[in-house]
Formats: C-alpha cells, sequence, structure tokens
C-alpha cells in the first residue's frame, strides 16, 4: 500500500535550511496497522503529512497504492486525498455549529456525492463508530472521546484505501483513548491499512508494527509480537472513567 524510498524533506528558513527527513525507507504492506513513534522534531509529523500527500518530499518516491504521488502537482494530489486517505488528528477539527451527521457527510460533496447517499453513508460511519444515538448532537453536546469518534466516522466515510491519525488519543483520557483504539483495531480486522503517530508507547502496542524515527531517519522497525486488545483493557476499566 505504501511504499517510500530515499525520502527526503528540507525547509529553507531565510538562509538557514533545515533538513527533516534524511532519507526514509518505508514500506506498509495492504491492510497493516503500524505506528509510528519519535521524540519532538524527530520528523514523524512531516512524514504523515507526505504520507497523506499534505505535504510534498523535497527528493526520493512515495508509491500509494502503486501510484507514484511524489510529484504530483497540487490538485491532484487533493483527488488523490479525497479519494484514498482518511485522516484522524489529535483535535477533532469538527464544525462546531453543525451536527454529527453533517460533519461526517462533508467530504461526500466534495464528490459530488447525492444528498441522500451522503446521509445513508454518514449514518453507517456513525454506527460503527458506536453513535448511532448521537447522529443530531452537536460537538458542545458531545464528550472529547465521542468527538473523536465523529471525527474517525468522518475520516471512514469515503472509503479510503489508508487511514491516518496522528496523535488521536492524545486530548483523550483513558478509556476514552482505549475507546478510540478499540476502533481503529475493528477497522484494520475490517482490512483497512492504518498509520498511527503517537508518543505514548502503551498505545503504540496496540498496532501490529513499531517505526521509531530519530533525527529524521528510522532507527527501529519491530513486529509488536502481542498486541494490546483495547477491547479487553476496556473491560478491566471502571465506567465512570469517560470523558
Amino acid at each position: 500500500m505504501i511504499s517510500v524510498r530515499r525520502l527526503e524533506k528540507e525547509y529553507t528558513i531565510g538562509e538557514i535550511k533545515l533538513k527533516v527527513l534524511k532519507g526514509i525507507d518505508l514500506d506498509v504492506p495492504e491492510g497493516q496497522f503500524v505506528a509510528i513513534m519519535g521524540p519532538s522534531g524527530s520528523g514523524k509529523t512531516t512524514l504523515m503529512n507526505i504520507l497523506g500527500c499534505l505535504d510534498k518530499p523535497s527528493s526520493g518516491q512515495y508509491f500509494l497504492a502503486g501510484e507514484d504521488v511524489s510529484k504530483k502537482r497540487d490538485d491532484e494530489l487533493a483527488d488523490i486525498r479525497n479519494r484514498k486517505v482518511g485522516f484522524v488528528f489529535q483535535t477533532s477539527n469538527l464544525l462546531a455549529r453543525t451536527t454529527a451527521l453533517a460533519n461526517v457527510e462533508l467530504p461526500l460533496i466534495y464528490r459530488g456525492m447525492s444528498r441522500r447517499e451522503r446521509r445513508e453513508r454518514a449514518e453507517r460511519a456513525l454506527v460503527m463508530v458506536g453513535l448511532g444515538e448521537r447522529l443530531n448532537h452537536r460537538p458542545n453536546e458531545l464528550s472529547g472521546g465521542e468527538q473523536q469518534r465523529v471525527a474517525i466516522a468522518r475520516a471512514i466515510v469515503g472509503d479510503p484505501s489508508i487511514v491516518l491519525a496522528d496523535e488521536p488519543t492524545g486530548n483523550l483520557d483513558t478509556k476514552s483513548g482505549e475507546e478510540v483504539m478499540a476502533i481503529f483495531q475493528r477497522l484494520h480486522a475490517r482490512g483497512i491499512t492504518l498509520v498511527l503517530v503517537t508518543h505514548d508507547p502503551d498505545i503504540a502496542r496496540h498496532a501490529q508494527r513499531i517505526v521509531r524515527i530519530r533525527d529524521g531517519r528510522i532507527v527501529a522497525d519491530e513486529e509488536v509480537k502481542d498486541p494490546l486488545s483495547a477491547e479487553e483493557l476496556l473491560k478491566t476499566l471502571p465506567a465512570e472513567a469517560s470523558a
């Protein structure tokens, strides 16, 4: 699904050139769940932005589902993002005055989909993340964990090939974070390719594989032999721990 070769990213700030990625090689097979870890400034978010076609590499190649996207025009990248990539960020980035259903429908509007089909697909996505009873609630009527679940529904409503999540549990308490990870693990079980950026080693252990980045280079790439089950962990947490 993802194949990166000799990927480099450099930013110019005044007369200073800052190299953030320094020759990344990475393969992620279709259907794999990968966590990317690294300290602040390691380049993990820059790599995530390139994988999500939000940014372009300075050099190297990036193949997404067999297509070389590293030198695409901005409008071509926007089309690829809309068709193939779902995003979940640390903050849910929901429209405050809009219902959960309308927030989830939003990406489908850009596809020219009929209102009826948009609604049906958005409802299915919200049911999938456990919010079938919250379709018409606005963000301020939802908990932080529920808002993030709406964001996940929005990410998957277009049936993307890959879902990218950047610190999706960073603002959540333990139980809400595990509820989010349980959804990601269910999506993985359905065959969706998942790439998760996190600083939390316990969150990373929910994935099949952990890739560690430091100073713009991959320094470790390891299989998780016994991934943590969010569903099992939730059974051990008190019900009142959610927020």
